[in-house]
């Protein structure tokens, strides 16, 4: 395998016709190119779109209410109806598997008017009455103070946590926000910390400008009673929470009075579905790209053949030699197929030091930009890697196999007649 004679015979063929060989590797070259450059693209859409759910829990539905569209036990349709402490509850005491039931109100909003006044500073927020539970489903960091606890929640304590936008909008740089009071609709509550979300995409922004304050004094500041506008819920992990939300559904609607196939009075999104489908769309423009840049490495690997049946052809009188002096069959064909592999090989590993180069340019140009929607990171892994190895060797034994059969059936005689 490692006989110098045998390499230096090799690189001498292969030099012959320099040119021959620089055009023939191209091939192999250029698809392996493809197939590491289209894993990549499909890896950085992959990372952008998993940067949009950003460290939300996935194994999530967020539920709310909706018109109801049909009539049922003397409740007409084209009502409309609101959660209650009591579905949170029922939701709870009846359904296995679950992680979080966390009931949410919410005020405001950046599109409507000023909702939050400090000092001569005022702003439109999006205000949540909010379970301490929530950090857990909807992650964020506290950079300064603390979330909500229990004992604010029992106590119905008129605290709040802001984003790093409220705090840009109503303070001033480098101003101390802990223990200082802001007014939501009216109201005085004491600001206890401040939080930063990973969110990336369109509204990455505006999810830096919210309040979070207790689920109870929410409802006692803005008059909502045991009302819940609507719930974030979480099952267990082994649990797809797409296999228990029927039995939430039921409970929702068994409580409103709701006919159990009305299936548009509750709204809801499943985080879980959705990601899901993510998955399975990426796990197919996987496919297609190893599809698609196999099929062009075949090309390539089509005219290595083609080349190395030429070679055999220009060679035919040195085979018969050889065959003559008493080299089998076997070290002929071992011959021909080495010099295969090995140009397979040399030219396929040159597609995936471009590949890799181009990649590390594209990442290294991403960072000195904004964040692009739905985009970022584009890589291949070393499976990838070791999977086009796998496939350039392959490919070298697979263009080298008809040439090697041609070669060993010449016929010494014939081969020392030929010109």
């Amino acid at each position: 395998m490692f006989n110098r004679d045998r390499w230096n015979e090799i690189l001498e063929v292969l030099t012959t016709n320099w040119i021959r060989t620089l055009l023939t590797a191209f091939g192999v070259f250029w698809g392996i190119f493809i197939l590491i450059l289209l894993l990549a693209a499909g890896k950085g859409l992959e990372n952008g779109i998993k940067n949009d759910f950003g460290d939300i829990a996935t194994n999530t539905m967020f539920m709310w209410t909706q018109t109801v569209t049909k009539s049922y036990q003397g409740m007409a349709k084209g009502r409309r109806f609101s959660y209650r402490l009591q579905d949170v509850e029922d939701i709870w005491n009846n359904v296995d598997n679950l992680r979080f039931v966390s009931p949410r109100n919410q005020i405001g909003g950046w599109r409507g008017a000023a909702n939050v006044i400090r000092g001569i500073e005022t702003g439109a927020f999006d205000v949540y009455g909010d379970y301490p539970e929530i950090i857990n489903q909807d992650p964020m960091d506290i950079v300064e103070g603390r979330f909500i606890n229990h004992s604010d929640i029992e106590e119905k304590r008129k605290v709040a946590i802001i984003g790093q936008g409220v705090k840009s909008s109503l303070y001033e740089k480098g101003e101390d926000i802990l223990g200082t009071y802001i007014k939501i609709n009216g109201v005085n509550f004491m600001v206890i910390g401040s939080y930063k979300k990973k969110a990336s995409g369109g509204d990455s922004e505006e999810q830096q400008k919210q309040i979070f304050v207790p689920f109870t004094s929410f409802s006692q500041a803005f008059n909502r009673g045991d009302r819940v506008g609507w719930m974030a819920i979480t099952a267990k992990d082994g649990t797809p929470i797409t296999e228990v939300k029927s039995q939430i559904f039921d409970i929702v609607k068994k409580n409103h009075k709701i006919h159990p196939e009305d299936n548009r009075a509750v709204g809801h999104f499943d985080l879980y579905e959705q990601y899901n489908r993510v998955e399975s769309l990426f796990m197919a423009l996987k496919v297609i790209a190893y599809f698609v840049g196999t099929l062009v490495l075949l090309s390539g690997v089509i005219g290595v053949s083609n080349i190395m049946l030429i070679v055999v052809k220009e060679r035919t009188k040195e085979i018969g030699i050889r065959r003559a002096v008493g080299a089998t069959p076997a070290k002929i064909r071992a011959q021909i197929l080495t010099e295969s592999v090995f140009l397979t090989i040399i030219a396929g590993m040159a597609g995936i030091a471009f590949g890799a180069f181009l990649i590390y340019g594209i990442n290294y140009a991403l960072d000195m930009v904004d964040p692009i929607d739905m985009f970022a990171n584009p890589s291949v892994n070393l499976g990838v890697v070791t999977t086009a190895l796998v496939i350039l060797v392959g490919s070298g034994l697979l263009a080298g196999m008809i040439p090697a059969q041609t070669a060993i059936k010449l016929k010494p005689v014939d081969a020392l007649r030929s010109e």
